[in-house]
């Protein structure tokens, strides 16, 4: 990994003005690069995978047998599971930053940092007003906003590495301190005007701020350090900023080591992958038309499902997963609030869809050729359905709120056109259907839902549809730009999983799809001669 660039001597850290130019160019060329890295198609995917009989350590999972793990195995495992999801948050999460811990109001351990922080804040103001003044706690503060100071430099900035030592020198500090001739206010202005040189220009206005304080010095610490803990923060994220190209050319390679070093310690952590794999070739053989007798046999007999029609089917399945299922898949742990975010979202686009669908069946003529109401209409039902993945939430009451809302706007929209206003026959049957959506087997329900679905298997097919997503079926037009962009988030999502973790799921599907098999031909024409020979595509 090259070495990381830092704020240089008296340079800033621009992180609001230059670093953003710079970071929009370098998020144009990563981008070109994450699309290049997932635009493979599924059908490449598996012809490579499938063809490879390679057995190297990053190529294959781990197949030793069942050991005891110890502490320490389990411990280090953490803390490869912790730095892999903060490389994958940083490399596919654009809008990643730290933000400063906000604990909550009353909790207990804001009380307790509230508490120890007063004590010393007390002690420090009682040391100043003694006569003569006691410098102890002074001493420590300067002390540590020098070695605060110091670490917001780089190596090369000599010149002000040896001015801050030089006016922060503790030595002699601490024998001004014993002849009682410390210059408080002195040090304090020279930290304020050293911080004005290193901030970010967001906190220029915290600077300023400083420099108009009052003389009372322990106000002026206290503001010296929540400002240093936010350029702290700056840092931080000026260096993920700064980190984010170099991740996402290896990411790939380092979320893959990662996990196999996961996997060395700890031989079960593939149990809930295999699992979803599993019933997921259940669930296409299912789906698959059997193949034609054979002159050797009178029966007929499904053939095997497809690598990609296996995967595609068990990412599918990620977006209607629930506790009932079990744990997510060991893989996707590092995706589990993106994959909890597109739930709900597409939760909340198929009621609306369903809606929709219902007031053009019912009350079609009162909306035709008013684009305007219709776009109306769909917000409000967005809105007021806002949150309904929430324990809490009375779907039905929200449904009634909603179908009383639409008559509204219909009859008002009906008033403006000098048009009869809904019959109240005609009110409570959009009610009653629109309540009914609820229910699983409800035709408008399945219907959505089924077309969802088939819009995600082709998109999941589709070679080019994380730049260009296919159309979406009919019944979805008036979710069409929704569905579109979760269809790119969700193949994104899914084509960089299948890079990282490709060889792990090749190594499941070999055993799954051709143990005690001979010969199985599968859906996308990639047939085993011999059960210890590779596979091979045609």
């Amino acid at each position: 990994m090259r070495p990381l660039t830092m704020p240089l001597n008296d340079e800033r850290p621009t992180s609001t003005s230059t670093v953003a130019s710079e970071e929009q160019n370098s998020d144009t060329e990563s981008s070109g690069r994450y699309d290049s890295l997932t635009s493979s198609s599924d059908v490449d995917f598996s012809r490579q995978s499938f063809t490879s009989d390679s057995s190297s350590k990053h190529n294959s999972p781990s197949c030793s047998p069942p050991k005891t793990v110890t502490l320490d195995e389990v411990m280090a495992s953490a803390r490869d599971l912790s730095n892999l999801s903060l490389a994958h948050e940083i490399v596919v999460n654009r809008n990643f930053h730290l933000e400063p811990p906000d604990l909550p109001q009353n909790s207990l351990e804001k009380r307790v940092k509230d508490m120890v922080h007063r004590a010393f804040w007390d002690c420090l103001e009682s040391e100043l007003n003694d006569d003569p003044p006691e410098y102890g706690h002074a001493i420590k503060l300067l002390e540590e906003i020098r070695d605060t100071l110091l670490s917001f430099l780089n190596p090369g900035a000599n010149r002000l590495r040896t001015q801050i030592m030089e006016v922060l020198d503790m030595d002699l500090i601490r024998q001004q301190a014993a002849n009682n001739a410390v210059d408080i206010q002195g040090l304090v202005s020279y930290i304020i005007n050293t911080m004005g040189k290193f901030c970010a220009p967001v906190r220029d206005d915290e600077i300023k701020k400083l420099k108009e304080s009052s003389s009372d010095v322990v106000k002026l610490f206290k503001e010296i350090f929540r400002v240093l803990d936010l350029m702290k923060m700056d840092m931080v994220n000026f260096t993920i900023q700064s980190l984010r190209p170099e991740l996402q050319r290896q990411s790939v390679e380092y979320e893959r080591a990662k996990f196999q070093s996961i996997l060395e310690r700890t031989p079960n952590a593939l149990d809930h992958t295999t699992e979803w794999i599993k019933s997921s070739i259940e669930e296409a053989t299912q789906v698959m038309p059997p193949k034609e007798k054979s002159s050797n046999s009178e029966q007929s007999s499904k053939p095997l499902p497809g690598p990609t029609l296996v995967l595609n089917t068990a990412y599918i399945s990620l977006l209607t997963w629930d506790e009932s299922k079990g744990p997510l898949p060991e893989t996707m742990i590092t995706d589990e609030l993106r994959l909890q975010e597109m739930q709900r979202s597409l939760q909340l686009y198929q009621k609306v869809a369903s809606v929709l669908l219902i007031v053009y069946s019912s009350i079609g003529g009162a909306v035709s050729g008013l684009p305007a109401l219709v776009e109306r209409l769909k917000k409000m039902t967005a809105v007021l359905l806002e949150g309904m993945h929430s324990a809490d939430f009375n779907l039905n009451e929200a449904l009634s709120n909603v179908s009383a809302q639409i008559c509204c706007e219909v009859s008002k929209s009906l008033a403006e056109r000098n048009f009869p206003a809904l019959s109240t026959e005609l009110q409570a049957t959009l009610k009653g259907q629109i309540c009914d959506i609820t229910q699983e087997n409800n035709p408008i329900r399945t219907l959505v839902e089924g077309r969802v679905q088939q819009y995600l298997r082709v998109v999941l097919a589709s070679t080019n549809s994380h730049r260009t997503p296919p159309p979406v079926p009919p019944g979805l037009g008036l979710i069409q730009q929704e569905l579109m962009g979760l269809g790119v988030s969700f193949v994104n999502l899914v084509n960089f999983n299948k890079k990282v973790y490709g060889p792990f799921y090749v190594s499941i599907l070999k055993n799954l799809l051709f143990a005690n098999t001979q010969a199985p031909t599968l859906q996308n024409g990639i047939t085993q001669c011999s059960p210890s020979s590779p596979l091979e595509s045609k």
